[in-house]
């Protein structure tokens, strides 16, 4: 784990003790465990997010998929809003 033996641990833990307190120490610890959870969380995600992006850059394009990838995009870029248009016709007509 980081590189960081039992005497180095219980070197850490005791200044922490003697910094923090005992009263405050396992909050502190649970706040810390949380912090490391969600960043291994983020970093997994974003692991996964650019193999996903690594394997679709290696596929041969085919129209298909190019055609499909534009209109996502395109969809992205100008969502439709349906009901931004009804409420404008009902006022106008």
């Amino acid at each position: 784990m980081f590189g960081i033996g039992m005497p180095e641990l219980l070197v850490i833990l005791v200044i922490a003790l003697i910094f923090i307190g005992p009263g405050k120490l396992p909050e502190v610890a649970r706040s810390l465990g949380r912090g490391m959870r969600e960043f291994r969380r983020a970093t997994h995600d974003i692991k996964q997010t650019f193999d996903v992006e690594a394997e679709v850059i290696t596929e041969s394009p085919t129209p298909e998929k190019v055609t499909a990838a534009a209109k996502n995009t395109a969809d992205e870029e100008h969502p439709r809003n349906d009901n931004a248009e009804k409420k404008g016709d009902a006022h106008h007509g």
